[in-house]
C-alpha cells in the first residue's frame, strides 16, 4: 500500500472512530453504518479496519463499551444491572462474564475496589499536590464552556508518547496558517490508563479553528462538545497529571455534588513547551459534568 493511500485509508479509520465514540450511547453502529461513514464498502471496511487497528469493528465497540461501564461503576451508583444494559448486554450474567474477561474481576468487585481507592487516596494525594502546586489546586470552578471546532490528530498509545502527534498537526502548513490570538492548543483524553491497555489509548492532539476547511493526510476536523465542566489548574510539569486528575476523581467530584458526563477530558495548554520551564506549564484540566 502506498504511503499516501495507508495516510487516505487512517484517516478515514478515525473518522469513523470519532463517529464511534460520538454515537456509542444512541446508536446500534452497525457495520453498515459505520462502512458509509468511512466511504468503504462493508466488505472492504471490516477487513481495513481491522489492519489499521488490530481489532474488528465488533471487538473495538465491545471494548470500548465495557470500558464505559467500567468508569460508570466507579464513578457513579448506578446499578449493575443498568450498567449492563446500556453497554448492549441483555442481562446482568452475560454482562458479568464479559466483564470479568476483560477486567479479571467482576463488575461489583470493581466497583468495591475503585470507590476504596477512592477513599484510601485522598490523604496522600492531596499531601503530594499541595506540595507541587499549592492551595490554588483545590480551586476547581464549574463552568459552561462553548463548543470548539478544532483541527485534530489522533495518537494510539501511551499519553505520554503523544509527540509525533503534535508534530504532524503543527507541521500542517494549513493548519499553522490559521495560528493567532485565537488559538488555543488542546488535548482530549479518552481513556483511563487504570482501565485502557497502554496500546490502545486514545488521545487528539488539536488546535482551535474559526471554520471548516480541509487540511493534510492525518489531520481530521472535530467539534469539542460544550456544556457544563468543572475546570482547574494543574501547574507543573505534565508527569503531574496523573495525579491531579486522581484528586480531582477521588476527592473533589464524590464531595461536589456533581456527577461526570459520559464524555472525555479535555486538557488546555496554557503555555508554550518549546519555551516554558517544564516545572512552570499550566494545563487547564477541563472535566465534563452532567447538566
Amino acid at each position: 500500500m502506498r504511503a499516501s493511500t495507508r495516510e487516505d485509508y487512517e484517516t478515514r479509520v478515525i473518522r469513523t472512530q470519532l463517529y464511534i465514540q460520538r454515537n456509542i450511547e444512541t446508536s446500534r453502529l452497525s457495520l453498515e453504518e459505520l462502512a458509509e461513514v468511512a466511504c468503504f464498502s462493508p466488505y472492504h471496511f471490516h477487513r481495513i479496519f481491522r489492519a489499521i487497528t488490530g481489532e474488528s469493528v465488533k471487538e473495538y465497540i465491545r471494548r470500548l463499551r465495557l470500558e464505559r461501564a467500567a468508569f460508570q461503576l466507579a464513578q457513579t451508583d448506578r446499578s449493575v444491572l443498568n450498567v449492563a444494559l446500556d453497554a448492549g448486554y441483555e442481562t446482568h450474567e452475560s454482562f458479568t462474564r464479559a466483564f470479568r474477561r476483560r477486567f479479571g474481576r467482576s463488575p461489583s468487585e470493581h466497583r468495591a475496589d475503585r470507590k476504596t481507592a477512592h477513599v484510601a487516596a485522598p490523604s496522600t494525594l492531596t499531601a503530594t499536590i499541595l506540595e507541587q502546586h499549592g492551595e490554588n489546586v483545590v480551586e476547581v470552578k464549574v463552568q459552561e464552556l462553548e463548543p470548539m471546532l478544532v483541527a485534530s490528530v489522533r495518537h494510539t498509545g501511551p499519553y505520554g508518547e503523544c509527540h509525533a502527534a503534535w508534530k504532524t498537526l503543527c507541521g500542517d502548513p494549513a493548519v499553522a496558517q490559521t495560528f493567532g490570538p485565537h488559538t488555543k492548543m488542546l488535548g482530549i483524553s479518552y481513556d483511563d490508563p487504570d482501565v485502557t491497555d497502554a496500546d490502545k489509548i486514545r488521545y487528539d492532539a488539536c488546535a482551535t479553528i474559526l471554520e471548516e476547511q480541509e487540511f493534510g493526510e492525518g489531520v481530521s476536523t472535530q467539534t469539542v462538545a460544550g456544556g457544563r465542566y468543572a475546570v482547574a489548574i494543574h501547574n507543573g510539569s505534565y508527569n503531574g497529571l496523573a495525579d491531579c486528575y486522581k484528586y480531582l476523581y477521588g476527592q473533589w467530584l464524590p464531595d461536589s455534588g456533581y456527577e461526570p458526563a459520559m464524555a472525555p477530558c479535555i486538557e488546555v495548554y496554557l503555555t508554550n513547551p518549546e519555551t516554558t520551564p517544564e516545572d512552570e506549564a499550566k494545563t487547564e484540566i477541563r472535566i465534563p459534568l452532567k447538566s
